[in-house]
């Protein structure tokens, strides 16, 4: 089989976050206070919002939520995002690492083909994977885990973000996540499911920054006294959707 070549698809992030659950009326003042320090990334240019749609692995024994619940400091989860509720070969498919280590937060992505899908959400065919995108590191330890941990697909996250980007060039960038839902699915294209609100009436803001949060922004978490919090999308799917229900008795 012909490998898959990917290389300029890859992409590694290492970065802070802080994270922030503000209400439908605050997340707009500050959107609008902010105006002034940012431009729009290049999806919110093309439009205000745009959907993020994620399908999160995990194992029978809720071994990522566990950790997350925890508060492991080096830590990890895999997830395949899209960026569509289509299956639509314009819309790119990735396969993403997600983690922690110690206090910054790091992702690695790859591109994946849309018709891989399947392959990716069952254990039965690791080895046709392993064969086409043998030179891709990411995947490869997608397949590790799939065997050491027998990760699968529990929860789809879906919700419409806003990106900003700081004008002044340092890597700073906040997001405004809205309308965040979630379903138990195998099928990230999913349309049909029972879909569950994960926080009704409020908005994450999350602030992504390399070195340092710049002084404007300091301004506007002390004006509205925000406070920092430690909240993740897929724990919450998980609660929302009853996933895991049982964790004390595990």
């Amino acid at each position: 089989m012909k490998k898959f070549q990917l290389k300029k698809d890859n992409q590694v992030f290492s970065r802070f976050e802080f994270k922030y659950i503000v209400n439908k009326k605050l997340s707009k003042l500050i959107q609008q206070e902010v105006k002034n320090f940012t431009i729009n990334d290049y999806f919110t240019k093309k439009k205000d919002k745009y959907l993020v749609r994620s399908l999160y692995f995990d194992n029978n024994f809720f071994f990522n939520f566990k950790e997350k619940i925890d508060g492991i400091k080096n830590r990890h989860k895999f997830r395949i995002r899209t960026y569509s509720i289509q299956k639509n070969e314009l819309a790119p498919m990735y396969l993403e690492l997600k983690g922690r280590d110690n206090q910054r937060t790091f992702k690695n992505r790859t591109k994946i083909e849309i018709d891989d899908l399947n392959n990716f959400c069952s254990n039965e065919n690791l080895f046709y994977l392993k064969d086409k995108y043998q030179d891709n590191k990411l995947i490869n330890q997608f397949i590790f885990d799939s065997y050491r941990k027998k990760i699968l697909p529990k929860v789809i996250i879906d919700y419409n973000r806003r990106a900003l980007l700081s004008k002044n060039g340092l890597y700073f960038r906040l997001t405004f996540d809205s309308d965040i839902k979630a379903c138990s699915s195998f099928n990230i294209f999913e349309t049909n499911q029972n879909w569950k609100v994960c926080i009704p009436g409020n908005d994450i803001l999350e602030v992504k920054f390399d070195l340092n949060i710049p002084p404007w922004f300091h301004r506007i978490i002390q004006n509205y006294q925000l406070k920092r919090i430690s909240v993740s999308k897929f724990v919450l799917g998980m609660e929302s959707t009853n996933l895991a229900h049982d964790y004390e008795g595990i």
